[in-house]
């Protein structure tokens, strides 16, 4: 029987990758249902292609071939076996939480909403029994290696360290919008990339990682591995560190997550072979020049509020630097400063999450505006 899957977010870099892993096993999956945002161009053809029975965009009027859904009813659909959520920024947040209040697995390619409700996300998960499998090849990387949380003493995320990991502050300070998207290794969303660039979305994992795993910060290391060989590992109790490894690829992760707990012969990079790997380096990340990271480790200690507020600074000042507005370097600067204005809160309810994440964009870009 093939299982039935919707992809929320089908037009961007994991929807459109995912479709490809689905390609390559065709006889496994039967899309239920695709959704995208603004590319209703591209959603059309997919459309056209995989024939899901319902679909969603901004501009419905604009689609055309199937049925009509809202993403709400979209993830309330229990015909569904598992929902890929691959949409970035807090729009990621409302599908996740109907698709688990309906029973419904999750594969999970959104850092913001266990940054910003991991401690409403994974127990509504565990009460109505539901997998949250994780597609950041990190996450990913780290959910293949456990076979007991309890026997694990310790998480460990590689990073590649992006663009300027052998460059300078001054390098970043002057840093260009294309020289900051110019990742060695993946290709991603612009967002994404420019987290990268910065560590922030390493920052982001750290608090991902924390929230699926259930594991204290201290006990969470960020190490940086320029090859991305090593997707992530683990060290246990007993002192045996066990690793994922493959080239980059997130073909390997998403299928990973979208088979769960099965695996089948799909999309590879290519065999990999240990003896083609001239080296593997690993250094401790610069925490004074990729001061985002530092950041991070913080704001998720404090917990509460502080990751959102933190995360809602951040994706604004980086689309203002993506418009040119400020430098790459300001960044971290302008998410310093909204956190020392803010005043964590607790026990905050989904809707106490999106107010709260309004107002900090709203005077992060009241911010940005003084700035530039």
């Amino acid at each position: 029987m093939k299982r039935k899957i919707s992809i929320i977010g089908s037009t961007g870099s994991i929807g459109r990758q995912a479709l490809e892993v689905i390609d390559k096993l065709e006889d496994k999956f039967e899309i239920r249902a695709l959704t995208a945002g603004a590319n209703t161009e591209l959603l059309n053809e997919q459309i056209r292609k995989y024939k899901p029975k319902y679909a969603y965009a901004k501009n419905s009027s604009e689609i055309s071939g199937t049925s009509l859904l809202s993403l709400e009813e979209i993830c309330s659909d229990k015909e569904n076996d598992i929902i890929l959520v691959a949409v970035s920024g807090k729009i990621g947040l409302k599908p996740t939480v109907t698709a688990i209040n309906n029973g419904i697995d999750v594969a999970l390619a959104n850092k913001e909403t266990l940054v910003m409700a991991g401690d409403i996300v994974m127990p509504l998960a565990k009460i109505n029994g539901v997998n949250i499998i994780p597609v950041d090849s990190e996450h990913c990387a780290i959910h293949q290696c456990i076979k007991d949380i309890n026997q694990v003493e310790k998480l460990i995320i590689t990073a590649s360290g992006g663009p300027f990991l052998n460059k300078t502050v001054e390098d970043m300070k002057s840093a260009t919008v294309s020289e900051a998207l110019a990742h060695p290794r993946w290709k991603m969303g612009k967002k994404i990339t420019v987290d990268s660039a910065t560590l922030m979305n390493k920052g982001l994992e750290v608090i991902e990682a924390h929230h699926l795993f259930n594991m204290p910060y201290d006990k969470i290391d960020v190490v940086v591995h320029p090859q991305s060989i090593v997707h992530s590992a683990i060290e246990y109790i007993d002192g045996s560190v066990i690793a994922q490894v493959g080239l980059p690829s997130m073909h390997i992760p998403i299928q990973y997550a979208i088979t769960y707990p099965e695996r089948f012969v799909g999309i590879k990079s290519k065999s990999f072979r240990f003896s083609e790997i001239a080296r593997l380096d690993f250094e401790v990340p610069d925490y004074k020049k990729f001061k985002t990271l530092k950041i991070a480790y913080d704001c998720g200690k404090i917990g509460g509020s502080m990751p959102i507020c933190m995360n809602a600074a951040n994706e604004e000042a980086v689309f203002a630097f993506l418009e040119g507005k400020i430098k790459l370097y300001d960044i971290a600067k302008i998410v310093e400063n909204m956190l020392s204005r803010h005043t964590p809160m607790y026990n905050l309810s989904l809707d106490d999450i999106f107010e709260l994440d309004n107002e900090i964009r709203i005077k992060t870009v009241e911010q940005l505006n003084v700035h530039a």
